[in-house]
Order: C-alpha cells, then structure tokens, then sequence
C-alpha cells in the first residue's frame, strides 16, 4: 500500500502544543478553545481570532521553538510506517521543521518523499502537491486529521481516511492500533 501522510494532527501529536502556544500569545483564549479552531487549520485560527500582525509573528515564533518531545508521534503509527509499501508526506509545515520532528523520532527513513511548504505547491486543499504525488508514486490512500486533508485526494479518485474526525471519509480511525483491519481495499 502507498500511503499519503498528513503531519500535523496525523502522525505526531503536534496540536496540544501548537494551541498551548497559541493560548499564550492571545492570553484571553483557552488552549481548549484554540485547539479547536487550530483542527480547522492554523489560517482559520488566525482568523477567527482576529490576530494581529504582531500576534502571528510571535505566535510563530513560539512555534518554531517547540521541542520534538512535546511533539509525540501517535501510538502504533511507526508499525504502519514500516508495513506501507510506500509513505510519502504533504504538509504545510516548513522543511526544517519537519525534519527536527522526523528526525528526532527516527521517522525521516520512513518516507519516499517529504512535500513541504518550502517546495512551493498552493496550500490544502489545492490538489496541485497532491497530484504531483500521486502520479509520482501511485498513491492508494491519503491519510489526514482534518477534511482539508482529503479533499485533494478526494479530487483524485484516492482512498481516503480521517483521523480522529468523523467528517466523510472512506475510512475512519481514532487509534492506529487496528489501522489494517478498518483500512481494507
């Protein structure tokens, strides 16, 4: 199976620190509340949050400081890394970023390919880096936390699945303990 990963929210747990960071910089604003609206994406958040420039740019700077160890892979995700035939990542975090998270976790062997922010694609749910995948390595599914995430692969005729969501998706798990028994093609 080639599979198509999502990072934030799918492989590592990455949204308790990104709305702790959050919270801090808004200071009126529960982490609850902003992990909420970060599930949507980070644009939204910002958004609804109505941040100013000075907001983001601290809020972003917090981010960029978060250590891989607040940033946990999920439980048993490593054990379908490992059975895929193929895994490849499309994320809209930044390369380096990325790479500290993958690295530090043993991860960055896993993946064929790793698309990032730095590589130029438009954003999810623009399906450009997702075609570009797929017709690169024949994806069969597409993997994300948020509906944003599959969109793309929807438009490409992928499988797809949802994370801890239950938003229309061609699978659905909540652990990936029994990710191959819920995952059947």
């Amino acid at each position: 199976m080639n599979i198509l990963w999502d990072y934030d929210g799918t492989l590592f747990d990455t949204y308790p620190a990104y709305a702790k960071r959050m919270s801090q910089v808004l200071g009126s604003v529960s982490e609850v509340d902003c992990y909420i609206q970060l599930k949507v994406s980070a644009t939204h958040a910002i958004s609804f949050y109505q941040m100013t420039e000075s907001q983001i740019n601290e809020y972003n700077r917090l981010i960029s400081n978060i250590s891989p160890e607040e940033m946990p892979p999920f439980d048993h995700v490593e054990d379908i890394l490992k059975q895929a035939d193929c895994n490849v990542i499309m994320t809209h975090k930044d390369q380096e970023g990325a790479h500290k998270v993958l690295d530090y976790y043993g991860f960055t062997n896993y993946f064929r390919e790793i698309v990032t922010a730095d590589h130029g694609f438009p954003r999810k749910p623009d399906p450009a880096a997702y075609e570009y995948l797929h017709h690169k390595y024949r994806i069969d599914l597409a993997v994300g936390d948020r509906e944003l995430d599959i969109i793309p692969a929807k438009q490409l005729g992928m499988y797809t699945c949802l994370f801890q969501n239950d938003k229309p998706a061609d699978f659905h798990l909540n652990s990936y303990r029994n990710f191959y028994e819920v995952v059947i093609f």
